[in-house]
Formats: C-alpha cells, sequence, structure tokens
C-alpha cells in the first residue's frame, strides 16, 4: 500500500487536529494546499502566525481583540449598564449582527460540563461577578440552549441575583441543541427582544 510522503503525512496529521476536521477533509485540505503557489501557502501560513501573535482577550469582557480593551468596551455609546453573557467570542459576532444589543459582553470560553470536568472556575465567572457594580442594570444570559448552556445560566442566576441586579435570559424560540453563531440574525433578535427574568 502506498504511504504519503512524511511532510505530507504530518501536515494531514495536523489538519486532523481542527475541530471538525476528519481524516478524509484533513487529505483533501492537504492536497488543495500542496497545489497552491508558494506565495499562497506563504500568505496563509503568515495570517495563522500572526493572528496568534496579535490577537488576544479582552481584559474587561475576554472577548478577542487586537487591542485592549476591545472596540465594544471602549465605545462611550455602548450601555454599560447591560451585560450580556456568552459562552464564546463567536457568540459576541452572533449578537452583533442581530444590531438589537447596544450593551457589552462578558464572555466566559466555555459552559459548566461535569461530564467534561469542567466547572465555574474554569469559566470567567469571578471576572463577571467582579464587573457587577451599582450602575449595572441587567444581565442577559445568552448562553447555548443546550444542557450545559441551560446548567450554566441557571448557575449564574443563582449567583447573581443575591446581589441585587436583574438577571434576564434569552427567549426560548432558538433551536434546542443548536450553537448561538449558528442561529440567525431574525431569530437572534426576536429571541434577545423575549428575553424573561430568571
Amino acid at each position: 500500500m502506498a504511504r504519503y510522503p512524511k511532510p505530507m503525512a504530518r501536515l494531514i496529521e495536523e489538519l486532523v487536529r481542527l475541530p471538525g476536521v476528519g481524516p478524509k477533509t484533513a487529505q483533501r485540505l492537504a492536497f488543495f494546499l500542496i497545489s497552491q503557489t508558494p506565495a499562497e501557502v506563504q500568505s496563509l501560513a503568515e495570517s495563522i502566525v500572526q493572528a496568534k501573535q496579535r490577537i488576544i482577550y479582552c481584559s474587561q469582557c475576554f472577548h478577542l481583540t487586537e487591542e485592549d480593551p476591545c472596540a465594544i468596551c471602549s465605545n462611550s455609546k455602548r450601555n454599560k449598564n447591560f451585560i450580556c453573557v456568552v459562552e464564546e467570542p463567536r457568540d459576541v459576532i452572533a449578537m452583533e449582527r442581530t444590531k438589537s444589543f447596544d450593551g457589552i459582553y462578558h464572555v466566559l470560553h466555555g459552559s459548566i460540563s461535569p461530564l467534561e470536568g469542567i466547572g465555574p472556575n474554569d469559566l470567567k465567572v469571578k471576572e463577571l461577578v467582579a464587573r457587577i457594580g451599582p450602575d449595572v442594570e441587567e444581565v442577559v444570559l445568552a448562553t447555548d440552549p443546550n444542557v450545559e448552556g441551560e446548567a450554566t445560566a441557571m448557575y449564574l442566576a443563582r449567583l447573581l441575583k443575591p446581589i441585587g441586579v436583574k438577571v434576564t435570559r434569552m427567549a426560548h424560540g432558538m433551536p434546542v441543541g443548536s450553537d448561538l453563531e449558528y442561529v440567525d440574525e431574525v431569530t437572534l433578535s426576536k429571541a434577545l427582544e423575549g428575553r424573561r427574568e430568571l
């Protein structure tokens, strides 16, 4: 049986490590990459290295940024009294696409999942609590509508309500079991409008 040359085999092994990329997709991507010009491959490699070197987490909301604080946190037109809590940075992008939210965000970087050994201490929960000052009027919990997202929302509601802040949850209307980043703008807008207090 023919084998791939070592550099090709290594490329396929590295591509398989990407989320959602299985062996066949990795092979297809590897063949595509080696068919490109050296300049095109170099450009891709440089963009990966630059993204890794230049992208940081905002010290306030923990969203991806090139400058700290991020453009959302430093925008004086945003409503700093309204915090939307999401699981991942990509969820901020999904919420921003709706153009329905003018507050600020807090990115947890995951959700509570006992089966995977992820608890509240593994997320940016302490940092969220530290942000809840007397000026914060409402915290909307926009975690994914799945078991982990619901567990995270309930945990945060129990933690935040005694502080005296209004805690709301995105309205159901988003498909259960889906990820926030894949929900269309209209559904997200309606879910945000129909949020409810916990």
